[in-house]
């Protein structure tokens, strides 16, 4: 008898990720990757900082969809949307109308960049990178362009705004926050930041809101609510991000913040499964590369019979800022504690320790990094 296929939809790093682990454990397994856009494989992390290192978009692609098939020993269907899951069935309703068997179904939906409702008319203008197709139009709207301006402070608005000033950009960022990184960095972290990237030419607008972007002869200006008027020839957009649910939702799966899944990456429905920046597991949204490793890992094993839960280590996010190299690992939202900082001209070390001195979670910027693998061993694991 022949054996229904495991399905993977989307053709991110998680998606490839598993593909990947599962021929690490079963060559023959038949496997199936539906994709919205053109599949080829690539690491999204790169974005942010290919300026700086001299890569263009075609270069960022390391492989296409043909040679991923033929890499992998899978099927990959480019330009494929899922419209709906019939779990009773366990089949695929596809954009065209046809119906697609799956024996196994992973969710590697992804996640779309938050978009703020704001005026004016120059809102269709502003930009967002979310992948590499919307890389490649960013790179097209700067060239020859002078200043950029950059709605978030956030990681990627942290990590574009020091690859694009590296080059020579003038750069502004705007946030709600009262610093860079505000939900990763102590002030102490943060204030450090803000200082080397603004002696490389960033300037922060912080405590402002955007009202509206308005066209100005043939430039962009960012309103704030307080009057102040930036002018740019281009605006993006780095506000945040939201998992895909939309398609697990109306197809009767639990959705929260993101598809609900157990420890075995698996919804509330047999044979379906997600994992990625789409999933929430046990309650946590991680949107990293280094939780898709280990998910993808565990459920490569689930997908071929050995039932495996995942297993988080601690997880420190690296931030491309090479102006200010930074290794976080915050502590969870509902830990209690405070934090222990020192900090001098070369770097801070913030470490959150809780009333017995344990060690929840660090911040290490500039010269303090060279600490982070002794810290990482002291770490307790994001899920045990």
């Amino acid at each position: 008898m022949s054996q229904d296929p495991v399905v993977i939809v989307g053709s991110g790093l998680a998606g490839y990720a598993v593909v990947r682990e599962l021929r690490k454990l079963d060559n023959e397994l038949p496997v199936i990757m539906l994709s919205t856009d053109h599949a080829g494989f690539y690491s999204k992390p790169m974005l942010s900082n290919a300026l700086t290192t001299g890569k263009t978009p075609e270069s960022i692609v390391t492989a296409d969809a043909n040679k991923m098939m033929e890499q992998q020993k899978v099927t990959i269907r480019p330009h494929t949307c899922v419209t709906a899951i019939d779990s009773s069935s366990k089949t695929l309703l596809l954009e065209d109308g046809e119906k697609l068997v799956y024996g196994q179904l992973v969710l590697a939906l992804g996640a779309d960049q938050v978009h703020l409702q704001l005026q004016g008319d120059g809102v269709s203008e502003i930009l967002s990178v979310n992948d590499v197709d919307d890389y490649r139009r960013f790179r097209d709207a700067i060239s020859g362009k002078k200043s950029v301006s950059i709605i978030g402070a956030g990681l990627i608005g942290c990590e574009f705004a020091n690859d694009l000033a590296g080059v020579g950009h003038q750069v502004h960022v705007v946030d709600i926050s009262t610093q860079p990184l505000g939900r990763l960095l102590p002030p102490a972290g943060g204030e450090f930041m803000r200082q080397k990237l603004e002696a490389l030419g960033v300037n922060f607008h912080f405590n402002a809101i955007t009202k509206s972007v308005e066209r100005s002869d043939g430039s962009l200006d960012l309103v704030l609510e307080n009057g102040e008027r930036i002018t740019s020839d281009v605006v993006l957009s780095a506000v945040g991000l939201r998992p895909r649910t939309k398609l697990a939702q109306e197809s009767g799966i639990q959705v929260n913040r993101g598809v609900v899944v157990n420890r075995h990456l698996q919804t509330q429905l047999d044979d379906v499964y997600a994992l990625g920046d789409c999933a929430e597991v046990e309650g946590k949204v991680l949107p990293f590369v280094m939780p898709i490793t280990h998910a993808a890992r565990a459920l490569a094993a689930t997908l071929t019979g050995n039932s495996t839960p995942v297993h988080y280590p601690a997880m420190p996010v690296m931030v491309k800022t090479p102006i200010c190299p930074t290794v976080v690992s915050p502590p969870d939202a509902k830990a209690s504690g405070e934090w222990q900082v020192e900090a001098n001209e070369e770097g801070v070390k913030a470490l959150f320790q809780d009333a017995d001195g344990n060690l929840l979670g660090f911040a290490l910027l500039g010269s303090a990094t060279k600490e982070k693998i002794a810290l990482i061993k002291q770490l307790p694991a994001v899920l045990p």
